[in-house]
């Protein structure tokens, strides 16, 4: 039989203390998993509803594992893994997991458009399980973070909450409507998979200008909004949309918002094969906050990503990126 990786390994751990705990609690899958990692994270069986016997079963197969011999990426692929098969369990259709390469990739664009910064402050709106938010932070270790992160359903924010731990993240979470006013200061960087659908708080959409002019306005056109809202002017924001962005309604409007308080910076469409339909496939979109040291490129950075798995095609794309940015040279500094 061949030999588990690290990440199998400890998925396996994971997994198999999560299904004893499910039984032992009477809880789903997901909540599970946030309650097996807060106990890898505390070194004890913080449950006191578990019997003898499974607490016996759970630290075998805690002993198997030792974090410390993990890095902060294995960590997060493990527990990220048994965060997906719980919520493919759950009925969370608004919650789909951003894919493992458009993360990592969202990371490696961090990384290239914050070149020469000693830090930073990043936000993510709607955090989900934070794989999209611990992946940038994994990908920018060499600098220093400030991180926040905000997610409207509270098993959500607990679940990101113990995947930052496990993997040694200083992150300040939030459990709130992100449309709602927030308690952070502006940030140099904001990364987020747009909530795509409509917004059911009418009231709450009347404060934002890219509110709808009869029915509910689109969720993804507000957290653009509030998302320019608290960053810092010349920030950088990394959203994840849906491809029909500026062909569905109201996109008239939401590009006019756009050019008065941003420049784009760059539009990068991920590979279809990605998606199960084309109508759910989305693209990477980078906007930077208009200030006074602010420059549109002379050329935004428009690119169609292939398949992940072609590496040749892929090596291509780097270098047409690296070529952009070292003709852009961008020198700002926040």
């Amino acid at each position: 039989m061949a030999q588990l990786s690290a990440v199998e390994k400890l998925f396996t751990v994971i997994d198999n203390t999560s299904m004893i705990l499910v039984e032992e609690l009477s809880c789903t899958y997901l909540e599970a998993v946030a309650e097996t990692g807060e106990n890898l994270f505390q070194n004890t069986i913080l449950q006191e509803e578990v019997s003898e016997i499974s607490k016996k079963r759970i630290e075998k197969e805690y002993s198997q594992v030792n974090l410390k011999q993990y890095s902060a990426e294995e960590i997060r692929k493990a527990y990220q893994l048994a965060a997906l098969k719980g919520m493919k369990e759950a009925t969370q259709p608004n919650h789909e997991m951003t894919p493992d390469a458009v993360s990592i990739f969202v990371g490696y664009l961090v990384s290239k458009f914050t070149e020469g910064w000693k830090g930073f402050s990043i936000f993510d709106p709607a955090v989900g399980t934070g794989n999209l938010l611990t992946t940038v932070l994994n990908q920018n270790q060499s600098k220093e973070i400030e991180a926040s992160a905000i997610d409207v359903d509270d098993l959500l924010v607990k679940v990101a909450y113990v995947s930052a731990n496990l993997q040694q993240h200083s992150i300040q979470f939030y459990n709130q409507d992100s449309l709602q006013p927030l308690y952070i200061d502006p940030v140099d960087v904001i990364v987020c998979d747009l909530p795509v659908g409509y917004y059911p708080n009418d009231i709450g959409a009347a404060n934002f200008e890219l509110h709808a002019k009869e029915g509910h306005s689109y969720a993804h056109h507000l957290f653009i909004e509030q998302s320019l809202k608290y960053t810092k002017e010349g920030g950088y924001l990394f959203f994840l949309v849906p491809n029909h962005l500026f062909t569905s309604e109201y996109a008239k409007e939401l590009n006019a918002f756009l050019k008065e308080k941003s420049v784009i910076q760059g539009m990068i469409q991920l590979p279809l094969s990605l998606f199960k339909n084309e109508n759910a496939a989305k693209s990477i979109f980078v906007i930077q906050k208009k200030g006074p040291e602010v420059k549109a490129p002379k050329q935004a950075l428009l690119v169609n990503l292939p398949k992940f798995s072609n590496q040749t095609a892929m090596a291509g794309i780097i270098k047409q990126i690296d070529d952009w940015f070292k003709q852009e040279k961008h020198e700002i500094k926040l």
